[in-house]
């Protein structure tokens, strides 16, 4: 259960605070300038140089314990109301998070339009937006979270879902969306809470949530979660614990200071799912829901999370808004994993293969952000002008799995059926190709926003961001080194009509890119460092509706092309050509609020016609897991102020595994169920059942052999205490 924050300060900025504004940003610029400024080459990892964008500590202002908010802060970094935004945005609620029981990201995005999860290789969050599958497309609280684990909800206040690149805001990335987290922040009011959970497989799970004012001036918050549970799937086990305190100062009525850090571990095992029946047919080999495939007691994986934040915020009574915000995080991830492979159906076997990655990534971001407001005759300015600058350093050591069992240079082994567990032994070293790299990347970036009100009936949002992007690779190995340089010119432009207060009707135009060393930095090669960065264009025009009941409606018609794509030249293999690689045109139609005082809703419809655009075999197939069409809907009635009960519903078409087209999984539908009863003012219970009626289906997938079944039906009885 979450608590309000301390009530943002409201501004009505003119053009005489602007030059003191201005000073006040100097401020932050000079570590920021620092961080981009060349290092000696002997330097040992450190920074960050992801486009990280730091948002203002903007509260989404509505009803508490409601689905729907009318305004948020992420997609314009301005106190923007949905209906004035032209881009599909989702507010996943605290009130939608505690009523779902949601515990992972691929519980947040369930009921999320145009959103679809990944299997992430069984030790990974990698959500689809519109199309396109992502693995670092992360932020909390605005700032770029990239290293591939998986994210918890403990210290979560709310979860933002944008659809459509968003370059200009956020930089590099964001190809198909991207996925914002906000945490719980110290507030004013002293509020505590505990809350435990218990469910099938033995999960067990406690949070804690503990406020309190220390004086005027002062206050601090923490938020704490510890798990350890089994899993559906059999030898899957998770234990993860974090602590997050964080401290929040007024030094006057003006100006603010909030300091956080995030301790986070997550020990878990690599699930990689079950193969397919290729190439004797299209469809997963049908096995049990729990069958594990490979060798789960030499499949962990672990992620280690420490990250230190500082933000001061300065209110100017008359005119200007400024933020500046730095975030320090040191990241190690490692994952290894003997999962399955092809499928032999003559003799039933089930090739297995091994390998191991470390990572370790250290980011230093530093962000500053300026807003006043303006007139110029009868129009209307809302104005952001920022600088970001980032160093991200990262290593890599990857291992291969050998069978000494098979041969001294064996890189796979085999299982018969029914037998699914290799019990010979692996020795893990490097090949030839396994990387051992060490990258650092740095960016630079200005930006400019301009939010125009001509009228009480129309609107535009002009906007533009320049990045400077550079990234340096060693191969350890060998000695050799690979660099590139990228400026990226990222604008959005939108109009706005509202023929009513209450509807609005827009359309827009943004851009984003990739660089070449990719979304975890380790990709530059010789045939394609000097190649432009792949380009991500949406335009899209939608509707938005907030009715009279208090439902906020959205339709969004949308075309996102990726082009760009780099492929082999087939009249020089050591070179590479760039061409158009996949294009989506979709529908979104979303609702959420309140039906009546005593009915909640959330939920929408997608529809996506995906399309490969690259020359060769697969030009002309759909993309994989893109569904063409997806439903959910969730609802929350309450029959008086201590009962209440939850239903839901969630419908997806069969969907392609890969751009081959070879596999595929079918279409399902699934129920899942609530009950919550409020004990008194102090102590709540709840019971939820996901997946209702055990149906049989596949939740998501890697590859063609990496097919990962869906939960039968499972319980979580979970019970609350405030005080």
């Amino acid at each position: 259960m979450s608590f309000p924050d301390m009530p943002a300060a409201t501004t009505s900025p003119t053009l005489s605070a602007i030059s003191l504004s201005i000073r006040t940003a100097l401020f932050g610029l000079p570590l920021g300038l620092a961080m981009y400024a060349p290092h000696a080459a002997a330097e040992q990892p450190a920074g960050h140089a992801s486009s990280a964008t730091t948002l203002d500590r903007i509260e989404v202002l509505g009803e508490r314990g409601a689905y729907q908010v009318p305004r948020t802060g992420t997609a314009m970094k301005t106190d923007t109301a949905l209906l004035d935004t032209p881009q599909s945005v989702t507010v996943v609620t605290d009130k939608l998070i505690r009523d779902q029981a949601m515990q992972s990201m691929a519980d947040v995005v369930r009921y999320v339009p145009g959103v679809q999860m990944a299997q992430g290789e069984g030790h990974r969050d990698a959500p689809i937006l519109r199309g396109n599958t992502s693995t670092a497309d992360f932020f909390v609280n605005g700032v770029r979270d990239d290293v591939q684990y998986y994210r918890d909800l403990y210290n979560i206040e709310r979860v933002e879902v944008l659809k459509g690149p968003s370059g200009m805001i956020f930089g590099r990335g964001g190809s198909g969306g991207l996925i914002n987290r906000v945490t719980k922040q110290a507030n004013w009011t002293d509020q505590a809470e505990i809350a435990a959970t218990i469910g099938s497989w033995d999960q067990r799970r406690v949070v804690g949530d503990f406020n309190r004012a220390l004086s005027d001036t002062a206050a601090f918050r923490v938020t704490g979660m510890y798990e350890d549970s089994e899993s559906y799937r059999d030898e899957v086990e998770l234990k993860r614990w974090a602590i997050n305190p964080t401290l929040s100062f007024r030094a006057n009525d003006a100006t603010t200071f909030a300091f956080g850090y995030e301790h986070f571990e997550d020990d878990r095992v690599t699930d990689r799912g079950v193969p397919s029946l290729l190439p004797v047919r299209g469809a997963p080999l049908r096995t049990d829901a729990s069958t594990f495939f490979g060798n789960a007691d030499l499949s962990p994986t672990w992620a280690r999370v420490d990250a230190l934040t500082a933000t001061i915020a300065h209110d100017f009574g008359n005119g200007a808004r400024i933020v500046n915000q730095t975030r320090y995080a040191d990241y190690d991830k490692f994952y290894q994993n003997v999962f399955p492979g092809a499928y032999t159906a003559g003799n039933g076997r089930v090739a297995i293969s091994a390998y191991n990655n470390l990572t370790t990534r250290k980011n230093l971001l530093n962000q500053t952000d300026l807003t006043f407001k303006l007139e110029t005759g009868a129009v209307k300015h809302e104005l952001l002008i920022g600088a970001e600058f980032a160093r991200q350093t990262t290593d890599n050591f990857r291992e291969t799995g050998y069978f000494p069992a098979v041969g001294a240079n064996a890189t796979a082994a085999f299982v018969t059926l029914p037998n699914t567990i290799y019990t010979g032994p692996v020795a893990f070293r490097q090949s030839a190709s396994d990387a051992d790299n060490h990258s650092v990347a740095k960016s630079a970036a200005i930006y400019i926003q301009d939010q125009i009100e001509f009228s009480p009936q129309w609107q535009a949002v002009l906007g533009v961001r320049f990045d400077r992007f550079d990234a340096d690779l060693r191969n350890n190995r060998n000695g050799t080194s690979l660099s590139s340089s990228d400026d990226l010119v990222s604008p959005r432009a939108g109009l706005i009509y509202k023929p009513r207060e209450n509807i609005s009707i827009y359309a827009s135009h943004s851009l984003a890119y990739v660089p070449r060393a990719g979304e975890q930095l380790a990709s530059l090669t010789p045939s394609n460092r000097n190649l432009d960065p792949e380009k991500f264009t949406n335009d899209e025009i939608g509707v938005k509706w907030d009715l009279a009941s208090g439902i906020a409606a959205s339709l969004a018609v949308y075309q996102l092309d990726r082009t760009n794509v780099a492929i082999v030249d087939p009249n020089n293999p050591a070179q590479s050509l760039l061409v158009d690689g996949q294009r989506v045109r979709g529908v979104e139609l979303e609702a959420s609020g309140r039906i009546t005082e005593a009915w909640q809703i959330m939920g929408g419809y997608a529809y996506q016609d995906s399309e490969v655009q690259t020359p060769g075999a697969q030009d002309g197939n759909r993309l994989g897991q893109v569904p063409k069409s997806s439903f959910s809907l969730w609802n929350r009635y309450d029959f008086n102020p201590n009962w209440g009960v939850g239903l839901g519903v969630i419908h997806q078409s069969e969907v392609y595994v890969a751009t081959d087209n070879a596999v595929k999984l079918p279409s399902f539908t699934r129920v899942d169920a609530a009950a919550f009863y409020n004990v008194n003012d102090k102590l709540r219970m709840q019971l939820n059942v996901e997946n209702l009626f055990d149906e049989d289906y596949y939740a998501s997938a890697h590859s063609n052999n990496n097919l990962l079944p869906g939960s039968p039906r499972a319980v979580r009885l979970g019970l609350s205490y405030r005080f």
